[in-house]
């Protein structure tokens, strides 16, 4: 008898949202960064990324994947990257 898992059980591991800031009033800078993934209809995964100036809507960029582990590993080194420019969660 072989055990069946569900993969959306996996996915409770890895946050699958997140939500950085940067601010630097120096430089005018109050930026948002967020990322977010979300399955589609058709089987596959798309990391939904949205970045603009705090307290206004921000321009929304799409990317699809063929299997959750795919986005999800993009979303982080989406977040690393915007770590490494100053944004903290």
């Amino acid at each position: 008898m072989s055990l069946q898992l569900d993969p959306l059980m996996q996915l409770d591991l890895f946050p699958t949202d997140m939500r950085l800031r940067c601010i630097d009033p120096a430089r005018g800078m109050w930026r948002f960064y967020s990322l977010s993934i979300q399955p589609t209809l058709f089987g596959e995964w798309t990391l939904v990324r949205e970045a603009g100036r705090l307290g206004h809507a921000g321009r929304v960029q799409t990317e699809r994947y063929s299997s959750a582990g795919q986005a999800i590993d993009a979303l982080y080194a989406a977040a690393q990257d915007k770590r490494r420019r100053g944004y903290r969660g």
